[in-house]
């Protein structure tokens, strides 16, 4: 810790850097960055040096192999069953696409899933749905996965053993005519938040039949804190919509909408257009002739910003903090004293009832900053809240929105979409208070709520379950609740069945099934039919008639036919949003009250904030390997959850990266390893929930060294923050999977950012540096042979030249990309052993860069500095680890003209298109690697095995075969064993996109801008006699597109394809852009994918 700290003050560590390690140059990044090839394909060793005798061996073999074979990769031999007779709808090869509903946390995103052969292969975004407009987020991606898990339930059970569906019935009906007498006293159900209008349907007429009967609802990380907060400022529930498109200031309290909430996806999109630069971007040729500048001062002029300007308050960093202009960690009891001091600073009544602001004179600067901008910007600003802040600082948020007249503008009220919504917390105290008293008979657990698992510890919920008589549980998976009911039914998954939900703006949506049950099952819905209605009936019976009732028709089965087909084509019920509805000021009294300012936590105690994971969220997608193995964006993690800390918290108590502690919070322990994260608040800790799974699937279920801990178990009712915890060193090591510094480039002006103002005054210091540092070589300052690339660059018919750019100002580093990647390119997981060795094969890598250098000054210290790695004193460079800044950066592969690898494959595997893409020829690939070593961008994967064999990350895990293997901790063999059907689970081929070619062991692969897409756009372009566009010119309609995957899938817009030789095309004006510049131009590569500066708007009245 001592070392890095040196570094800053030495000013010798890079100014940009991934990692402490980077910045301290520990031997073990030295050895990273000078090893292309981290441990050897069988025996795990590190490779040693290369003599020429071995080197000449090897390549003599490779060209002797090469001239003998086409290549030695071989795909293992599969049979192919035509069919006898084609079904007339199915065209094969051409996939069709149908709408439907991704239902995460109880509300819908609207999704277009793409099928081959009636087989789901893709999800994307759904064109016109307010809760996505087209676009995704990595969960959403990922849950194709979750259809074809191999480790799904599938068969009914009862007590563990084979049963049937009826027998279910036939016991829950006694059950349910025993209570009959009573009014169906004794009877539960238990679900997750509902917004499906059939759903709820359904359980008011259950609820009907047994008046007595009780329906709770619980979700682990769920709302209750915002409807406690509307309740307190208004008088009753009401959900907050906000319009970051409208926004011209944000400022966040603990919260970060980019990644939680139904509305996530469709905030980030709104976010994002206010992050455009379009309106006042210089075009590259003004700003590359522009006169160099020695001085760097400002011009004097008024300057106006157009860019939104964003604060944020946060204990732990999240995305939206990453992409504010100014950040501000705070212990998270202290997000409520900033919240009451910046309220008072603005006027409103009764938002310091003490009288005292528990602020620093630095920190109420600040608010009195943030206070002044949000004046100036009246019926233009948002205050947002994090949904576990307390209601009173919800509470806050809604009095400050309407002190500065944002309701009705930038923020609107309408009546909860959640169907019945309750305080969850308390319900589930209900129900664990009537098991424990005896009181519950029958209990129906349906959905993705796993209480057993995620419940308040307090609670013991488990054993409060185990005095039920009878216990049923409805889910995807046999979880940890599943082994503590009778009965195990199998649910179905939304691509397997019909239904509705409402988005969060209360639009309805319909879901239908894209394949028939892959192992039978029964959604809710038909649960409840078969309990309650004389004759069992479908979900699909049942959605038509209630559409019929809430339509209304006039009984028209003409007009109803035409409707339903619209709907179905469309996705979305038109009119069907709420309306917005204004709050009686009169009961607007809830920022008042009690009140006591926050007090520091006693030596050696921190405050712990409890998070639903990034990837694996509440632990609903801990058995979904893809989100699994994508690298947390911000801790670049795999395959665990940790104790995250931060710098100096980490220095004050002697803690170091992979150390195991023991965390104490009220009694209860959890062991977990501490990751020492910048930017996190001091005398705070973050545990995330999703792992320590005992019972859900192969992929999650933990064991020594693998999968983390249950971030639950310490985790009680009555948590706050004033619940201070305690960490204690085991002395012991946890080792763990992160890629920060795997494929490191090694600085060289990778990631470039200026001020808006900056940036108008002097576009050309993008390209050039503020300090003419960077280098933009002319087009013949090249080794390569220049003349001939010129036939990729002609015009013609058809003839392209591809291209992609990427806006650092919109990417959140939301992993979207990453994920729709893996699923369109058949991207294997390998699992945390191989990703520990270098070897994770995901095409997009997203660097994640911290930066404390002379555009944002720490906040803490010293209104006159400039640079924080020139403060010498302890305490101020602990600070300049505390709070960088964050930059994020998706890196595919470059499609480089001048291609470095191509020169020197000795196979001709790698090689150029007609169209200037720098394709893969896989049965050529021999694997000798030197493409990959030869790479300066680090985008090339390699096959060490057959990991589309294993695709579930058991290879590289605990166990690829019934013998086990040896782990990376040196404690013999393995005891968890994969079952056979695990290793090649027939129930994942399905699930592949027949358009790409499955690689194999010993082969290379890399991004190749989903040229399958490309092809099929060339194909249609080509029958209906007209050009492949990128979608984006607004003089063309009727456009035949090509876009790749991770433009279609990302939330921010911040990814463009296209071709650059059409100038009307958003990537030619985008490459035109004095923003516009290459990774390691110096190289002269002429790379096709390149990169929009990230332009921020600071306050100049906040050093920070």
């Amino acid at each position: 810790m001592d070392a890095i700290r040196d570094r800053l003050a030495n000013t010798s560590g890079p100014e940009y850097w991934r990692s402490l390690e980077e910045v301290a140059q520990t031997d073990t990044f030295k050895s990273y960055i000078s090893n292309e090839f981290h441990m050897d394909a069988d025996s795990g060793q590190a490779l040693g040096a290369v003599s020429r005798r071995n080197f000449l061996q090897v390549m003599g073999a490779s060209l002797a192999l090469a001239g003998v074979t086409a290549g030695c990769a071989r795909q293992p031999d599969e049979t192919i069953h035509p069919y006898v007779k084609a079904p007339e709808e199915f065209i094969p090869g051409k996939p069709t696409y149908f709408a439907s509903n991704f239902v995460n946390g109880g509300y819908a995103n609207g999704v277009l899933v793409e099928s081959h052969m009636g087989r789901p292969t893709k999800i994307e975004g759904l064109p016109g749905h307010p809760a996505s407009l087209g676009r995704t987020d990595a969960q959403t991606q990922a849950s194709v996965l979750d259809m074809y898990d191999p480790d799904r339930s599938k068969i009914v059970l009862k007590t563990g053993n084979l049963a049937s569906w009826d027998a279910f019935v036939a016991d829950a009906r006694a059950k349910i005519d025993d209570a009959r007498p009573n009014g169906g006293a004794g009877v539960r159900l238990l679900t997750g938040s509902i917004t499906s209008p059939l759903e709820a349907a359904k359980i008011a007429q259950f609820l009907a039949a047994n008046p007595n009967a009780q329906w709770h609802r619980y979700e682990a990380f769920g709302r209750d804190n915002e409807r406690a907060g509307a309740k307190m400022a208004f008088g009753k529930y009401l959900d907050t919509l906000l319009h970051f498109d409208k926004a011209d200031v944000v400022v966040s309290f603990d919260s970060d909408a980019f990644e939680k909430g139904p509305g996530s996806v469709r905030y980030t999109a709104d976010f994002a257009a206010r992050r455009a630069v379009e309106d006042f971007d210089k075009p590259a040729e003004d700003a590359h002739h522009e006169a160099p500048s020695e001085a760097t001062e400002e011009t004097h002029e008024e300057f106006h910003a157009k860019l939104n300007r964003t604060y944020v308050f946060e204990s732990s960093p999240t995305l939206l903090g990453a992409m504010a202009d100014h950040r501000f960690p705070f212990r998270p009891s202290q997000i409520e004293d900033v919240a009451r001091a910046l309220a008072d600073t603005l006027g409103v009544d009764g938002a310091l009832p003490s009288g005292d602001f528990g602020l620093n004179a630095k920190q109420l600067a600040w608010v009195a900053a943030v206070a002044k901008d949000l004046n100036a910007n009246k019926k233009g600003s948002i205050i947002t809240v994090g949904s576990g802040q307390s209601p009173a600082v919800h509470a806050l948020g809604h009095a400050i929105n309407e002190r500065l007249q944002n309701v009705g503008t930038t923020v609107t009220y309408i009546d909860p979409v959640e169907s019945s919504p309750v305080d969850q917390l308390e319900s589930l105290k209900s129900l664990v208070a009537d098991m424990n008293a005896g009181s519950v008979s029958l209990l129906l657990i349906l959905g993705d709520v796993n209480p057993v698992y995620s419940a308040p510890a307090d609670l013991e919920f488990s054993a409060a379950l185990d005095k039920v008589e009878t216990r049923a549980r409805l889910s995807r998976y046999v979880d940890e609740t599943s082994k503590r009911c009778q009965w195990q039914l199998p649910e179905l998954h939304y691509l397997e069945s019909w239904g509705d939900a409402r988005a969060f703006d209360g639009t309805v949506s319909l879901t239908q099934p894209l394949i028939a049950p892959l192992y039978g099952g029964k959604s809710r819905v038909e649960l409840l039919s078969a309990l309650v209605d004389e004759a069992e009936l479908t979900a699909f019976e049942m959605l038509q008639a209630h559409c019929k009732t809430a339509w209304n028709l006039d009984d028209a089965a003409t007009k109803f036919e035409n409707k339903w087909r619209a709907v179905l084509s469309m996705g979305i019920v038109d009119d069907t949003a709420e309306q917005a509805v204004r709050p009686a000021p009169s009961v607007r009294s809830g920022a008042a009250g009690s009140y006591t300012k926050a007090e520091a936590p006693k030596s050696k105690a921190v405050e712990v904030v409890f998070m639903a994971d990034p990837s694996v969220g509440d632990g609903t997608f801990s058995n979904n390997a893809w989100l699994q193995e994508v690298p947390n964006p911000l801790t670049k993690l795999t395959w665990d959850n940790v104790v995250l800390v931060g710098y100096s918290t980490a220095k004050s108590l002697g803690l170091e990266n992979e150390m195991e502690v023991e965390v104490s919070l009220g009694g209860r322990k959890v062991t977990g390893a501490v990751w020492i994260q910048p930017g996190h608040a001091s005398d705070t800790i973050t545990l995330h929930a999703g792992y320590g799974r005992t019972s859900m699937g192969k992929v999650c279920e933990v064991s020594k060294g693998y999968l983390g801990f249950n971030a639950y178990s310490l985790r009680a009712s009555d948590h706050t923050f004033s619940n201070h915890a305690t960490i204690k060193p085991l002395g012991s090591k946890y080792h763990l999977a992160r890629t920060e510094e795997h494929y490191n480039m090694e600085g060289r002006g990778l990631v470039r950012h200026i001020t808006e103002e900056k940036f108008t005054a002097h576009p050309a210091w993008v390209v050039k540096g503020e300090h003419h540092e960077f280098h933009d070589p002319a087009e013949d300052e090249t080794l390569m042979k220049v003349a001939e690339k010129t036939e990729w660059n002609h015009t013609g018919k058809n003839r392209h030249a591809w291209a992609m750019t990427i806006d650092l100002n919109q990417c959140t580093g939301c992993n979207a990309c990453i994920i729709a990647c893996q699923s369109e390119n058949i991207i294997p997981v390998v699992g945390k052993d191989e990703v520990r060795r270098g070897r994770e094969m995901q095409w997009i890598r997203l660097d994640r860069y911290y930066y404390s250098g002379r555009e944002k000054a720490i906040p803490f210290f010293g209104d006159d500095a400039t640079n924080a790695l020139n403060r010498k004193t302890d305490e101020d460079l602990n600070h300049t680890l505390d709070n960088p800044t964050t930059y994020f950066q998706p890196v595919p592969c470059m499609q480089c003209e001048n291609a470095l690898c191509e020169v020197v494959c000795p196979v001709g595997a790698t090689m150029h298109s007609r169209e200037g893409l720098n394709d893969m020829v896989y049965n050529r690939c021999i694997g000798t690697r030197y493409c990959s070593n030869n790479c300066p961008y680090k985008v090339r994967r390699f096959n060490f095995f057959n990991y589309t064999r294993t695709p579930l990350g058991s290879r590289g895990d605990r166990g690829w075969s019934n013998q086990g293997v040896k782990t990376l901790l040196g404690d013999g063999l393995s005891s968890f064993k994969f079952e056979p059907t695990h290793i090649n689970p027939e129930s994942l081929k399905p699930m592949r996109n027949p358009d790409v070619t499955v690689r194999t062991r010993g082969v290379m692969e890399k991004c190749t801008y989903c040229v399958q897409r490309i092809n099929a756009a060339r194909i249609e372009a080509k029958k209906a006699d007209q050009q492949v566009t990128d979608g984006k010119d607004i003089t063309k309609e009727n456009e035949i597109i090509a876009i790749t995957a991770c433009e279609q899938a990302c939330p921010a817009g911040a990814i463009t394809f296209g071709n650059m030789l059409d100038e009307h095309s958003k990537v030619s004006r985008n490459r035109a852009s004095a923003r516009n510049y290459s990774l390691l131009a110096d190289l002269n590569t002429k790379p096709r994918t390149t990169y929009l500066a990230k332009i921020t708007n600071p306050n100049p009245e906040i050093t920070a």
